[in-house]
Formats: C-alpha cells, sequence, structure tokens
C-alpha cells in the first residue's frame, strides 16, 4: 500500500506510480457539514500545483478545490454527481474526486504526511 500525502488545503493524495488519486480529507469534510454538490475538474485539463480545479458545496458554505501537484487531470468520479454525500460518508476512499498524472515529482515534498497533516488540524 502506498502511503498517503496531504495538503494544506485538506485534500490527500494517493500515489500508484505516477498517477495520483486526490480527495478531501475527514477534516475537510467535517468542518464544511452535509455536502450536496461537487463541481468535477474537467478530463484532460493541464493543471498547475494550486490551481482552483472544482468546487464542493454544503448546506453551510461553499469550498474551492485546489490542485495539489501539478499534471493532467486523467479521470473524475463522476459518481459524486448523483451522490455527493459519499463526499461525507467515505471521504478518504470512494469519496475520491479525481485522478492526475503527476507531471513534477519533486512537488510532492511540499505536501505531509499523516502525522504532519494531523499536528496541522
Amino acid at each position: 500500500m502506498s502511503e498517503r500525502k496531504y495538503s494544506k488545503d485538506h485534500e490527500w493524495l494517493e500515489l500508484n506510480e505516477d498517477i495520483a488519486t486526490v480527495g478531501i480529507t475527514n477534516h475537510a469534510q467535517e468542518s464544511l457539514g452535509d455536502i450536496v454538490f461537487i463541481e468535477l475538474p474537467e478530463i484532460g485539463r493541464l493543471v498547475k500545483f494550486g490551481d482552483q480545479i472544482g468546487v464542493v458545496e454544503s448546506v453551510k458554505a461553499a469550498s474551492d478545490l485546489f490542485s495539489p501537484v501539478s499534471g493532467e487531470i486523467i479521470e473524475v468520479n463522476n459518481e459524486l454527481q448523483n451522490s455527493p454525500q459519499l463526499l461525507n460518508t467515505d471521504p478518504e476512499n470512494t469519496g475520491w474526486y479525481m485522478k492526475i498524472k503527476i507531471d513534477n515529482a519533486e512537488e510532492l515534498t511540499n505536501l505531509m504526511n499523516f502525522n504532519q497533516y494531523k499536528e496541522t488540524i
């Protein structure tokens, strides 16, 4: 199993070679409350680290999604369009929202391991 990495924007990444599966952390979904909508990024879009790539809306607020790495978005979790509540019930597994082919592996050093992330929240 690969180690997860975490961003300061409360996203998690799980690496499989140069493909990262990305989602929001449990802490992020707890802060948002009941999620009612997600705007997913476009497949094929080239993004840079920190780019705004989508929006999550809850009954309390809307929150931007940011790309934790640079690369090409190769897949999105379309199941979230019909069931955005997956982000509440299983944010760190079936609630992933995109897969990205990483351009620059050095950017992974900007991310935290679980213990570092836990200390920041």
